[in-house]
């Protein structure tokens, strides 16, 4: 059958292009470091590329192949490279792309861990970089620079949640001679898919919505055309970050409720959104669904739904999150996001504690900013909690 054709959620559970010799309903685990070859010449076959089949699981397994198969079909590429973790997708991406004396620019706001790899680690071998509110695409145009290589874009923003318009991006890179690599994991490909908008690297913390559990470290490159996959292939297998398979079979477990487990959860975000909204304790609530949402007509454009992440600031700023924070009791005090779990975080002294404090203001990563990522529990218990939480401040 060619799942090409199919529906997003039937893709979810007959995508991957596999076929197993005793028929199982799911892919099986293949656990094992190494594959026997029948023949010398057919492991040498292998190795010089004349036959596909398996050597070792660093380079390639039938289950992470699987895997990576299935969400590049999701996300209308050519192929998925799976990883050990989503800074791991994108620290191969950097090593990839980035020589000595290139330069790169993305998203203020960008989640913190892969703005700090750029600052505290590539700058150390001569790599220079720029951070732009790339909700202004000129803010792009005037940071580029004649060794200017990658434009790095995370859309929505962690923890902010501005919007970046990518098809005006994708013209940009085009013109400059620019990889347009953006960041999905706030969307899944269920809501956004940046290739088909003119990126030429899309990449997941697969750990987020598309495994969904809250049980597995994970992270997927998908790339619009052949060069360039083979190019980061050849730098995961060498660097060694893949994924392992028994993950690669959780996160396939995961991704067959993707659509259901998004649109729950987008809906339960929508109703927790109108509430902050008006809730008297709250000074301001950036969420995409919302008209207020500064890049409200963007999002109807460019994604398919605003997704079920809030961020928010109180009234009693630092202090009053502190404080409501330690009164919350159903949603977990926890980083990370996407699962069925609602959670809620700090980014100001959590996820982006590192981030100078002047950059993070620059970012619009204020000491009052809350980030919630809204779970699929019943709505009116998401909201009973953050109620009696505001009603502590």
């Amino acid at each position: 059958m060619n799942t090409k054709n199919l529906g997003f959620s039937s893709k979810l559970i007959h995508g991957g292009e596999h076929k197993d010799a005793f028929g199982s309903a799911t892919v099986p685990i293949y656990q094992t470091s190494t594959f026997a070859f029948a023949s010398a010449e057919e492991g040498a076959k292998c190795f010089s590329g004349e036959s596909d089949g398996f050597i070792y699981t660093r380079i390639e397994n039938p289950t992470v192949k699987a895997l990576e198969k299935l969400v590049a079909d999701l996300e209308n590429g050519y192929d998925g490279i799976a990883t050990s973790s989503g800074m791991a997708a994108v620290n191969t991406i950097y090593m990839a792309l980035l020589n000595a004396g290139d330069h790169i620019i993305s998203t203020d706001a960008v989640y913190g861990p892969s703005r700090g790899l750029i600052e505290n680690q590539y700058s150390r071998f001569g790599v220079e970089s720029t951070y732009v509110n790339t909700t202004d695409v000129a803010n792009i145009e005037k940071a580029i620079k004649p060794n200017s290589k990658v434009l790095f874009i995370e859309t929505p923003a962690n923890p902010t949640m501005d919007l970046t318009n990518l098809k005006e991006c994708a013209k940009i890179a085009k013109k400059h001679n620019l990889i347009l690599v953006v960041d999905n994991t706030f969307c899944s490909p269920y809501l956004q898919k940046p290739l088909d908008l003119g990126a030429d690297i899309v990449f997941h913390s697969m750990t987020k919505f598309i495994n969904g559990h809250a049980d597995v470290v994970a992270g997927m490159i998908i790339t619009k055309e052949a060069t360039l996959y083979n190019k980061l292939r050849a730098m995961m297998i060498i660097t060694g970050c893949n994924i392992d398979p028994h993950q690669s079979y959780l996160v396939l477990r995961g991704l067959k409720t993707l659509s259901i487990r998004v649109k729950e959860s987008q809906s339960n975000a929508k109703k927790v959104a109108d509430f902050l909204e008006a809730h008297p304790a709250v000074a301001w609530i950036k969420y995409p669904g919302l008209k207020s949402h500064p890049q409200y007509e963007l999002a109807l454009e460019q994604m398919k739904g605003p997704g079920s992440l809030i961020s928010f600031g109180l009234k009693g700023g630092f202090e009053a999150a502190k404080k409501f924070l330690d009164n919350i009791q159903l949603a977990l005090l926890a980083v990370s996001l996407g699962g069925v779990e609602t959670l809620i975080q700090h980014p100001a002294s959590m996820t982006h504690a590192k981030v100078p404090k002047e950059a993070k203001l620059k970012a619009g990563i204020t000491d009052d900013l809350i980030r919630l990522s809204v779970g699929i529990e019943d709505v009116e218990d998401i909201i009973a909690d953050l109620e009696h939480a505001l009603a502590k401040v």
